[in-house]
């Protein structure tokens, strides 16, 4: 993936802002460029769109020397096509906002889940409210099965380039074989981490509760800024993972950092 571009899908909505705006904090410190990304269902859509952009651009607070945006308009449906950019522009993260999960979406799922099967590449998803403007923490879920780790090299990334905090968290097991395999995967990531210079700590929730709502309290807990996580289903529907969406929809807004393990199998360490 290039380190010179992020793809941001705007919507002209406050949800889009949010994306936008979490994307200029993210890009700065690189000096990465954005893609500002709208999709069109028809032609003659195209120009107006177009100018909407420029507009949107236009009326930015870039300081000198900060991040390069650019417009680009497709034709074509989110679902398939803001993969599809992203994976021609050889993009390094979709940055994207998510109106959550309400009414039918709670049965449907949300539009991120849906965009988010049909990529390899990582992305940022934000709510309306939730933007990111530091990142001194960042929280990882993981449990025994090694989809759940591919979000490791990425996050680590993530830490290194702001000099973030990672916290480890994981449920405890009450089965003996679960837990010793649980505890191999920890001493993995651990030394992973150390290797790379990383400020990282584990911790192993065995308060009751869901694990979604346990992500929650320790985020909270522990100001985290950001939660990284591996999103893996075995469903025919990806939609009906629910652990994924119920995390990217938390009504904390907490910005979420997501990969599609299954497309991406070459980030396993």
């Amino acid at each position: 993936m290039s380190a010179n571009l992020y793809i941001v899908p705007y919507d002209f909505t406050s949800v889009g802002d949010a994306a936008l705006k979490t994307a200029l904090f993210l890009a700065k410190p690189r000096k990465t460029a954005i893609q500002l990304l709208n999709i069109v269902s028809e032609k003659s859509k195209a120009q107006e769109t177009l100018n909407r952009l420029n507009e949107v651009i236009k009326n930015l607070d870039l300081s000198i020397g900060s991040v390069e945006v650019t417009p680009n308009v497709v034709i074509g449906n989110i679902f398939e096509d803001i993969p599809k950019v992203a994976k021609e522009h050889d993009a390094r993260i979709i940055i994207m906002g998510t109106h959550g999960a309400v009414g039918m979406q709670k049965v449907f799922g949300s539009f991120a889940i849906k965009v988010l099967s049909n990529s390899d590449i990582p992305f940022v998803i934000v709510q309306e409210g939730g933007v990111l403007e530091k990142l001194e923490n960042i929280v990882i879920p993981i449990e025994i099965s090694k989809e759940s780790l591919q979000i490791l090299n990425v996050a680590g990334e993530v830490a290194l380039t702001f000099d973030s905090k990672i916290h480890v968290i994981a449920e405890y097991e009450t089965d003996e074989r679960l837990n010793q395999q649980l505890k191999v995967r920890v001493s993995l990531v651990e030394k992973h981490y150390k290797e790379k210079g990383i400020d990282a700590t584990v911790h192993i929730i065995k308060e009751r509760g869901s694990f979604n709502q346990n992500i929650i309290k320790y985020v909270m807990a522990n100001n985290g800024d950001m939660i990284a996580l591996s999103y893996f289903t075995s469903s025919i529907l990806p939609q009906f993972e629910k652990f994924t969406q119920n995390v990217i929809t938390n009504d904390k807004k907490i910005p979420c950092l997501v990969i599609n393990a299954k497309a991406n199998s070459f980030f396993y360490f």
